[in-house]
């Protein structure tokens, strides 16, 4: 039994928990979220784009192989509907949990111009505000975080390509709290960045390595989960202390516990390759959503990649 983090935040890993269709392999699971009856929707690159578990792992079925391009982000709504987003089609959907299309962000095939902060170019993660807006950042080739209205108009934007307060270099995946602060994992400049519903920076936090998700914990004390996935260059690839892990983080972004059993890339449990997506359900369990072989030959070049990777994982609290 593979036991990861402390205190009142320690897990146990279950690698197999997803009980798969025969036949199927998930591939890179970018993406996953779940809705009030903690059932799990899965979001991967593959010929079933959403697939849905309970949270015994039990298969529900799977739709979405004729809408989605190349699957990024995933948010649930309190009442259970999903935004999917899209990198590869520069769309965000609006779902029912059954696949019904009930809206649609962006021109499908249509990117916005090479960092132009128009909507959008490879946008990453959607959010909804408490007032029922829709925050999206828009994300590999763009530095922007816009904000539409419930039913898909533009408010406004903003951001731009930098490190400063306001600027991003990738931000990869957002959050909206109950008082309607955002928070922007602005992945490559190795920061949660904070802003308030007017989009006005407040603070940020640094104690991070290329977070790329980011989602709060259930009870209290408050606390958030950030996924960081590890470095890639020559130089630091291996190094350790810099990921691939989970870390966890209080409300003012001081560091409670790290999760994982190594502190470099790998295969065996509660190790990562990329933790690129995540959630957390009503017992405060985590599901881990990884792109392994989009990662692999980023971590280990010139090495065979595996049959199959750990492209989803559960880690259960214990209590």
């Amino acid at each position: 039994m593979v036991i990861l983090g402390s205190g009142q935040f320690r897990y146990r890993v279950e690698t197999q928990w997803a009980q798969l269709p025969e036949g199927w392999t998930l591939g890179d699971v970018p993406g996953v979220g779940v809705d009030s009856r903690d059932r799990v929707y899965v979001f991967s690159r593959g010929p079933n784009p959403v697939a849905v578990f309970d949270r015994d792992g039990a298969f529900h079925g799977s739709w979405g192989g004729d809408v989605f391009t190349h699957p990024h982000g995933v948010h649930i709504t309190p009442d259970d509907l999903l935004y999917l987003t899209d990198d590869g089609d520069h769309t965000v959907r609006r779902c029912t949990a059954d696949g019904r299309v009930l809206l649609q962000i962006g021109d499908a095939g249509n990117p916005a111009p090479f960092m132009s902060g128009r909507p959008f170019r490879r946008c990453t993660h959607t959010a909804l505000a408490p007032d029922g807006d829709i925050w999206v950042s828009d994300g590999y080739q763009n530095a922007r975080v816009h904000r539409y209205s419930p039913d898909g108009e533009l408010r406004w934007s903003f951001g731009d390509c930098g490190a400063g307060p306001g600027e991003f270099n990738l931000p990869h995946a957002l959050h909206c709290d109950a008082d309607g602060m955002v928070y922007v994992a602005d992945r490559e400049n190795h920061r949660v960045q904070i802003f308030d519903d007017a989009g006005m920076f407040v603070t940020e936090w640094r104690n991070l390595h290329r977070p790329s998700s980011i989602v709060p914990l259930p009870g209290e004390p408050k606390a958030w989960l950030i996924g960081e996935i590890g470095p890639v260059m020559r130089f630091n690839r291996g190094a350790h202390n810099l990921g691939p892990r989970l870390s966890i983080v209080d409300e003012h972004g001081r560091l409670i516990t790290r999760l994982c059993i190594s502190p470099s890339a790998g295969l065996e449990p509660g190790q990562f390759l990329s933790p690129h997506g995540i959630a957390v359900d009503s017992h405060g369990d985590i599901y881990v959503a990884q792109v392994g072989a989009t990662a692999w030959p980023q971590l280990f070049p010139g090495q065979d990649a595996p049959a199959h990777f750990p492209s989803l994982q559960k880690l259960v609290r214990i209590d």
